[in-house]
């Protein structure tokens, strides 16, 4: 045993075999004679030379020629099998007899799983909104699968077609034809799904030909693919017959064939009923103006049972949880998608009940009421509360005041804080566009008592105080609905104003960025944001936003008269008499305007055109004598004396202690060399002595000021161009204060006419509608 060495980890594992002594090995081979021994003698020799193979290695170490040490084998290192001494000959290490084993098979599964990695890739694509991506996917699997059948041809395996395959690479490239709006190609691919009988749930992609007519517009044979899937869909798919009859219903409605669309949502209604399809069934009784069975579709609506949880339950199995459980259910996916499902059904409810609440009894009042009943008597109690708040914007749109503040009113004896904070939050919007501040202070206050998270109702408060002039305290409660809703545009909105008002004119910009992020070229938010640079001496931003203000409204006078002032103060004449041209052609009664223009052709001696600008501002303002005094003027000037004699006249015998007119006339008079010249210098003397007494009486103030009334001097080309230079715009378009908005969770006021399609048309419906499923 103590010749036996044990191999490590580290040794070779013929290391031991070189150790074994002289002797025993030729003890062992002495039968064989005396010439073996001798050859043995000498090979063994510690010094004598060594057999080799007829190559010999890089390496000094031969491999010796003995039963005892293996071949190919060496403690000296690890050079692999060679017996062939093939890599010193440049071979590789590959080995002769090594042989290519991929049979045709393996090369079709290595195809087959390259076409299905293609297949997810696209449809990972389409999910990212890559539709051109997706569609390249689709065409690369397309061709490697032509490959794979002709490689499957090739090999003796064609009776044996991999349907599936093709199967799901067609269905992927049409599901992405589709999604790249190319609906030729994508309909030439279904009909290749569909002439091969080999497809066994080949016709259910009928419904996906339909949803592409529908996209196309062709919805006679959206319905004819519709109901040829309908056939064969068999009964045991239940959901899926519904979404086809639900798209067909809808197709009706836009073909505007009622009657056969009731007749599809009736269906539905009758086997499994859902809020879409009630809401649609109540639309085409309004359609047809049929009361009564707009009324029995409400109460359907109504019934259908909501299959989610309750609130209440919630909070109960909730409380007996700890808080990291509670906080990881509260908002999964489940929770979610019950939330969506609640809102929808609330959503149809509420819409429904707008929609045939004025025509369903003699009065809006009768009507809602019914409605109200109705909901009560269901599981949906705590609608009957919306409703209400309905009903009283229904009643601001028909212009009924009373009835709104009255139907307001009655929220306050409500024991429910939210639905009183609403009603108080939409009570101080009235009032505030009533102008009637102190109730608008004190409903706001009710609806922050009510609830102090309701954004609403911290942005009325606000506005109250906003408009008491106490400007740094509407800026705590603006703030303050921010915190709670980041996206409360009116907030935002008010909280600019105030800073601009307390002089934080960069914050104020800031918060207008903002707004323009949010709402993109809403005219007030541009307006803000040009004024707010002009505060800020940034003349060259504060044009660039007027620019893109006159962008959005091109037509507004007053906008056009402002640029008009921009150009005017940098002494580019004809950029100003441009805007100020336009303004006139679209307002031409804004007397400043007229002004402008008068003395710019004053200016460039050319009053004949002048002219037709005053009598436009003497028109619009009869009792100044200043306009009527630069029409005279400007015919003066032209050289048409007569005239210009007349119209002085004519203002003598309005004003008749107007010195200004009396020494004009005594001018043109004297260089006509008429006889009622004394006439009018006495009458001027005696204006002049008037005046002097007047001023005498009341002093040089009160002179100056009499004298503005009775007309002044007449106003000079300079005056009238710099006197109304960078006047603040306060245009009727782009207005400069935004009162509060009714409580939006409520009631809406920009409800717009029910549009009688749902959406569900172009819906892809069924198992084998959706792309690259297998």
């Amino acid at each position: 045993m103590e010749i036996v060495h044990l191999a490590t980890s580290d040794d070779d594992l013929y290391a031991g075999f070189d150790d074994v002594k002289i002797a025993q090995a030729a003890h062992r081979l002495s039968a064989e004679g005396a010439s073996r021994k001798g050859r043995l003698d000498s090979l063994f020799s510690r010094g004598g030379p060594r057999l080799v193979t007829s190559s010999t290695p890089a390496q000094d170490q031969a491999r010796p020629l003995t039963a005892i040490r293996a071949v190919g084998y060496s403690s000296y290192g690890n050079r692999g099998f060679d017996p062939l001494n093939l890599n010193s000959k440049g071979v590789g290490k590959q080995s002769v007899f090594e042989t290519n084993m991929e049979t045709p098979e393996e090369k079709l599964r290595q195809l087959e799983k390259k076409i299905n990695e293609l297949i997810e890739e696209g449809c990972m694509c389409a999910s990212r909104k890559d539709a051109k991506l997706a569609l390249e996917k689709a065409k690369e699997a397309s061709k490697k699968e032509r490959i794979y059948v002709r490689q499957r041809e090739q090999s003796g395996l064609g009776d044996q077609p991999n349907l599936d395959l093709t199967f799901i690479v067609l269905l992927n490239l049409a599901s992405q034809y589709t999604l790249n709006e190319l609906y030729s190609e994508a309909l030439n691919t279904y009909h290749v799904l569909m002439r091969n009988r080999l497809f066994q749930n080949a016709g259910r992609l009928k419904v996906n030909m339909g949803n592409v007519y529908v996209k196309l517009g062709y919805y006679s044979k959206a319905i004819k693919f519709y109901r040829m899937a309908l056939d064969q869909v068999t009964n045991t798919h239940k959901r899926m017959r519904i979404k086809i009859m639900q798209n067909i219903g809808v197709l009706f409605v836009k073909m505007g064939k009622y009657n056969d669309a009731i007749a599809s949502f009736e269906y539905i209604m009758g086997e499994n009923p859902d809020f879409k399809t009630g809401l649609n069934l109540v639309l085409c009784y309004y359609a047809l103006n049929d009361k009564e069975k707009m009324k029995r579709s409400f109460q359907k609506l109504v019934s259908i049972q909501l299959e989610v949880s309750r609130e209440e339950d919630d909070d109960k199995h909730f409380s007996t949880l700890d808080g990291a459980l509670r906080e990881a259910i509260s908002n999964d996916t489940l929770k979610i998608f019950e939330s969506r499902k609640k809102h929808e059904a609330e959503w149809s409810i509420l819409m429904a009940s707008k929609l045939i609440s004025p025509i369903i009894d003699d009065s809006l009042n009768l009507g809602f009421t019914w409605c109200v009943d109705v909901v009560k008597g269901s599981t949906f109690l705590e609608l009957a509360h919306e409703m209400e708040i309905n009903k009283a914007v229904l009643f601001l749109k028909q212009k009924e005041f009373s009835a709104a503040i009255e139907t307001l009113k009655s929220f306050e004896r409500k024991k429910d804080a939210k639905v009183a904070s609403v009603a108080a939050t939409n009570l101080a919007f009235l009032y505030l566009l009533q102008k009637d501040y102190p109730q608008a202070n004190h409903y706001a206050d009710v609806a922050v008592s009510a609830d102090h998270y309701n954004p609403g109702a911290l942005v009325n408060k606000g506005c109250c105080i906003y408009l008491q002039g106490d400007f740094h305290k509407s800026l705590e409660y603006f703030k303050e609905a921010l915190v709670n809703e980041a996206t409360c545009v009116e907030a935002l909105y008010n909280l600019g104003l105030s800073l601009k008002k307390v002089g934080h004119y960069e914050d104020a910009l800031e918060c207008f960025s903002k707004l323009q992020a949010m709402l993109p070229n809403r005219p007030q938010v541009l307006y803000q944001l040009a004024t707010a640079c002009d505060l800020l001496k940034r003349k060259d931003q504060s044009l660039d936003w007027y620019m893109q203000l006159l962008n959005v409204v091109p037509t507004d006078p007053e906008l056009l008269h402002q640029m008009g002032i921009i150009f005017d103060a940098r002494e580019d004449k004809q950029q100003a008499f441009q805007y100020y041209y336009d303004s006139y052609r679209n307002y031409p009664s804004d007397p400043r305007v007229s002004t402008w223009l008068g003395a710019y052709f004053i200016e460039a001696e050319v009053y004949e055109k002048a002219v037709s600008y005053f009598e436009r501002a003497a028109v619009m303002q009869p009792s100044e004598v200043k306009w009527q005094l630069m029409v005279a003027s400007c015919h003066r000037r032209s050289g048409n004396y007569q005239k210009a004699l007349a119209i002085y006249k004519g203002i003598h015998r309005k004003f008749p202690d107007n010195v200004e007119c009396l020494k004009f006339i005594v001018r043109l008079c004297s260089d006509m060399r008429l006889q009622e010249v004394d006439r009018y210098a006495a009458l001027l003397d005696k204006a002049e002595e008037a005046r002097a007494n007047r001023e005498r009486e009341i002093g040089p103030r009160g002179s100056g000021k009499a004298r503005r009334e009775n007309g002044g001097n007449e106003p000079t080309v300079n005056e009238g161009r710099s006197k109304h230079a960078f006047r603040i715009l306060t245009s009727r378009t782009v207005c400069v204060f935004s009162f509060p908005r009714i409580f939006r969770c409520w009631c809406d006021f920009d409800f717009e006419p029910i549009r009688p399609v749902c959406g569900c048309v172009t819906s892809k419906i069924g198992a084998t509608s959706d792309v690259g499923q297998k």
